[in-house]
């Protein structure tokens, strides 16, 4: 499947601006959600190609939420990446557990997240 869409999904004005300027770029539809709670929403009113996952926001985490996404019919077919300053292996299996299709730690290697999207689709 081709990746065309991708919601991110962060807290962070500056972190969603980057990636919007980045993916867009690239030639990405970027759609965003400001925390966990929205980024469910999204996910299942955008139906997106991939959703990159902030885990620390307010309210419902970045793991939550990736748990709901995964698991709700509609949503689970979507590749989560896991975009986060959390950087302990327990944290990583934590995500994966979740249901993350990766984990990648901020601050962000864009190129190496562009081979990863590419890797997907």
């Amino acid at each position: 499947m081709a990746i065309k869409k991708i919601l991110v999904v962060d807290d962070s004005p500056t972190e969603r601006f980057a990636l919007i300027e980045y993916l867009s770029k690239q030639g990405f539809s970027v759609v965003t959600a400001d925390n966990g709670e929205e980024g469910v929403v999204k996910a299942k009113a955008e139906i997106p190609d991939l959703i990159l996952m902030d885990v620390v926001m307010p309210g419902i985490n970045g793991y939550q939420a990736t748990r709901t996404i995964s698991r709700e019919e509609t949503t689970r077919h979507i590749p989560i990446i896991m975009t986060t300053s959390k950087d302990q292996e327990t944290d990583k299996i934590w995500g994966m557990r979740q249901g993350a299709f990766d984990y990648m730690t901020k601050p962000l290697d864009l190129e190496e997240l562009l081979r990863k999207i590419q890797a997907i689709g």
